[in-house]
C-alpha cells in the first residue's frame, strides 16, 4: 500500500515536473483575416512574438489598436490596408508600448516592425502611430496622413528607431515626433504638408539623410537638446517658416550636403547650438537669413556652401520684392552673425542676394571670414554698403575674399 501511493506521488510530482518545464508557446503566424477584429488578432500574439498579417481592406477604428507584444511585425498589403482613424477624442490610431509601463516606467518591449499598411485620420483625431518605450522600433514603407496630431511619435525608444520609406504627409503636428529617442536613422521618406517635417527633442544620435521634405506650413526639421547627429543628403523645400533649427543645447552636429531651397523664414538657424559645420549645401531662394547664428550658439565652421538666387547664366532678374505672390519673388540672403563668437566661414560662394554675404550685429568676436567668392549682392540696397560686414567685432580676420559687383543693364535696375 505504501508502495502505491509512493508511485502515485512521484508521478504526481512528475506531471508537475514537466508542466513547470514546459516551453511557452513559440512564435505564430497571425492571420488577421480569420478573427472577428483587428484587436483581436494583436491580442493572438504569444509572448514570443510574431507575424501579424493584415488583410487588404478599410478598417474604422473608434477607439486605438493597442499592439504589446516584442519580437513581432504587423505586415498589411501596402496602401491596400487601409487603417482609418475614426476617434475624435485625440486618441491615436495605433499604440505600441508595453502592457506594464504604467506599473514600470522601465518596462521596454523590443524589435517591433511595422509595414506596409496605410493609417489616417482626422482633424480631431490623434496621431496616426505613438510608440512608447519600444526598444529597435523599425517602421518601413507606411503611409501616414491626415491626422489631428503627429503623423508618427516615438517617446522614449531609446534604442535604435528606424522610420525608412514611408510616406508621412498632411499631418496637424509634425509628420515625424522624436521624444528621447537614441541612435535614431530616419531615412529616404516623403514629407509633405505637416506643420513640421521632423521634431527631435532631447536625444542623440540622429542620422536624418535622402529625405525629401517639402511645402510644410511652418518649419522642416527641429532638433533640441541633441548632440553627436547628421542631416545630409536632404531635399528641403518650401516651408513657410525655417528649413532646419537648432536649439536648447545642441552641439556636435553636422548640416551637410543638403539643398535648402525657397523658404520663406530662413535657411538653417542656430539658436542654441555649438561645436557644429554646416557645410556643402545650397541655400536657394531663401528669403530671411540663410544661415543664422544666434547669440546662445558658437564654434560653428561654414564652408563651402552655396548661397544665391534664381539666376541663370548670366540673366539677370529685377528684383520684385512687392510681388503679389511673395513666392514669385527672386530674393535670396546670406550668413546673419549676432552676438555670437568664434565662427569660421570660408570657401562659400554668395551670389545674387538682395543684401550682405556676411552681416556682423551685436558684440561678436573671433571671426574668421576667409576665401570667399561674393558677387552680385546688395542687389535690394539704393546705395552702396559694405557685403561683408563684421561690423567691429572682436579679434576677428576678413582676408582674400573675392567682391565683384557686375554691371547691370538697365533694365534690372
Amino acid at each position: 500500500m505504501k508502495s502505491s501511493r509512493l508511485l502515485v506521488s512521484l508521478i504526481a510530482l512528475a506531471a508537475v515536473s514537466l508542466h513547470a518545464a514546459a516551453p511557452p508557446p513559440p512564435p505564430a503566424i497571425v492571420d488577421a483575416a480569420k478573427f472577428p477584429t483587428l484587436q483581436a488578432a494583436f491580442d493572438a500574439v504569444p509572448e514570443a512574438g510574431g507575424l501579424v498579417q493584415l488583410p487588404p481592406g478599410t478598417f474604422e477604428l473608434t477607439r486605438p489598436l493597442v499592439l504589446g507584444r516584442g519580437n513581432t511585425r504587423v505586415a498589411g498589403a501596402g496602401a491596400a490596408t487601409h487603417l482609418v482613424n475614426r476617434n475624435t477624442d485625440g486618441q491615436p490610431a495605433l499604440i505600441v508600448r508595453p502592457p506594464t509601463l504604467d506599473q514600470d516606467r522601465r518596462a521596454r518591449l523590443w524589435r517591433v516592425q511595422l509595414g506596409n499598411f496605410r493609417v489616417t485620420g482626422n482633424t480631431n483625431s490623434g496621431d496616426g502611430i505613438f510608440a512608447e518605450g519600444v526598444q529597435e522600433f523599425f517602421i518601413q514603407g507606411l503611409t501616414v496622413s491626415s491626422n489631428g496630431l503627429n503623423g508618427i511619435r516615438m517617446t522614449n525608444c531609446t534604442e535604435n528607431p528606424r522610420v525608412a520609406d514611408s510616406m508621412i504627409t498632411y499631418n496637424a503636428r509634425a509628420g515625424l515626433a522624436i521624444l528621447g529617442g537614441h541612435d535614431i536613422v530616419v531615412n529616404a521618406n516623403h514629407f509633405e504638408e505637416n506643420q513640421d517635417a521632423v521634431r527631435c527633442l532631447d536625444s542623440f544620435n540622429l542620422c536624418l539623410n535622402g529625405n525629401n521634405i517639402d511645402d510644410h506650413l511652418r518649419h522642416g526639421v527641429v532638433i533640441e537638446n541633441t548632440y553627436g547627429s547628421v542631416l545630409s543628403g536632404n531635399m528641403i523645400e518650401e516651408c513657410n517658416g525655417t528649413a532646419v533649427i537648432l536649439d536648447r543645447d545642441c552641439y556636435g552636429i553636422t548640416v551637410s550636403a543638403n539643398v535648402i531651397a525657397h523658404h520663406l523664414g530662413g535657411g538653417v538657424h542656430l539658436l542654441d547650438a555649438w561645436g557644429c559645420t554646416v557645410s556643402a549645401n545650397t541655400f536657394v531662394l531663401v528669403h530671411s537669413n540663410a544661415l543664422f547664428v544666434g547669440a546662445n550658439s558658437g564654434r560653428i565652421t561654414v564652408t563651402g556652401n552655396t548661397f544665391c538666387n534664381s539666376e541663370i547664366g548670366g540673366l539677370m532678374k529685377r528684383l520684385s520684392p512687392s510681388h503679389p505672390n511673395i513666392w514669385a519673388r527672386d530674393v535670396a540672403t546670406g550668413i546673419a552673425l549676432e552676438a555670437t563668437r568664434d565662427i569660421v566661414i570660408s570657401g562659400n560662394t554668395f551670389s545674387g542676394l538682395s543684401g550682405e554675404a556676411v552681416l556682423a550685429a551685436g558684440k561678436c568676436e573671433r571671426l574668421s571670414v576667409l576665401g570667399n567668392i561674393v558677387t552680385d549682392c546688395g542687389r535690394a540696397f539704393p546705395k552702396s554698403r559694405p557685403l561683408i560686414h563684421l561690423n567691429r567685432a572682436r579679434d576677428s580676420l576678413e582676408r582674400n575674399n573675392i567682391l565683384h559687383t557686375p554691371r547691370r543693364p538697365a533694365s534690372s535696375r
